[in-house]
Formats: C-alpha cells, structure tokens, sequence
C-alpha cells in the first residue's frame, strides 16, 4: 500500500560528529533528527533519574526543540553535543525542582514492598538496595541545587567533569568542588545505613 503522505528519508550520519550535523542541520533542518536518534534515550534518562517518567517525556521533548532552535549558535568547535543537550535538560530540571524534590521523596518513602524469591545473592542485593534507596533519596534532596546538578551531571548522565562544566556554564574546578562536596554528604548519609546494618 502506498503512504499518502510520504515523509521525507532521514539522514543517516554513522561517522558524521555532532558538530558536523549540527551545522548541515542549520541550512537541511532534517538533519537534526540524527542528533534527536543520537541523544534522546540517554537524555530521558537523565531526566527520569531526576524528576521521575511522567515529567521525563516533556524534559526529554522541550530540550530537543531547544536545541533545534539554538542549532545556529552551537559552538562547533564542540565535535560532540552531549554536555550542550545535557546542560539544556539541566536547565530545565531546575524549573521543576519542586517536582523533583517530591520524586525524591516518595523514593524516600518507598522502600520495597514487593517479596523477592530467588537466589541468595538476589535477595542480598535487594535488601541492600532497599536499605540504601530511601537514604539516597533523602540525601540527593538534602543537597543544593547545584550540588546535584554536578552530582548528577556526573554520576547520573555519565559526563566528565570538563563536559558537566561546560554543561553547567561553570569553570571545570568548580564542578570537582561541587560533586566531592555532594559525594562527601551523601557518603555521610550512606553511612549511617552500613552502620544500622
């Protein structure tokens, strides 16, 4: 059966760097899509981790349509765009720190209800993980917004501290103070969990 309306073929650009793409996506718009195919799961992620799977549609979404509409001002010296699209989804969290201060939360308050049968390593790992779950929660909502920001930038989206700082729009030593004044905090909170165990 034949499309009544056909789209247009995507680009494919397997060994094309972002800022490649990016620049032909600023005169072949389409061409934008391979860095929407590029990121989006990992930026859903991302902002899953942070705000929970019902706000991580419109995050993931917005920072796309962000991007596409700031694709002029990329700098292409950037061969990559993770740390830009993560520092754009970033920017957005940060308009729902209430909604993710209240992920954080009910993570706290929700320590596993559900019976775990299987091997005892499983089981091991689960009530570890149960035990940790709540504290982590309460402790990532203990710390600043720009603490976690780093934190998470870092641990969570996998950037390196010179990507999280360009991300971020700070100095690369500002990023190292903020994630090991974070990881010190949590470390404390964590801590208290091994000793209850």
């Amino acid at each position: 059966m034949h499309d009544p309306y056909p789209h247009p073929p995507r680009p494919v650009a397997a060994e094309t760097d972002d800022a490649s793409v990016i620049a032909k996506s600023r005169d072949e718009p389409e061409w934008f899509a391979v860095i929407f195919d590029r990121y989006f799961t990992a930026i859903h992620r991302y902002a899953a981790a942070r705000l929970g799977p019902a706000a991580a549609d419109d995050v993931a979404a917005e920072t796309f349509l962000i991007g596409f509409d700031r694709r002029a001002r990329y700098d292409l010296t950037h061969a990559r765009a993770k740390a830009w699209l993560y520092g754009i989804a970033t920017n957005l969290i940060a308009r729902h720190r209430r909604d993710e201060l209240r992920h954080y939360r009910a993570l706290g308050r929700a320590a596993g209800r559900d019976d775990v049968e299987g091997h005892a390593e499983q089981v091991t790992d689960r009530v570890s993980a149960e035990l940790l779950r709540p504290r982590l929660a309460r402790g990532l909502k203990a710390l600043s917004q720009r603490d976690r920001d780093a934190l998470m930038l870092v641990a969570c989206a996998d950037l390196s501290y010179a990507e999280a700082a360009f991300a971020l729009g700070v100095p690369i030593g500002t990023v190292g103070s903020r994630v090991n004044r974070a990881r010190a905090k949590l470390r404390r909170t964590l801590g208290h969990v091994a000793k209850e165990a």
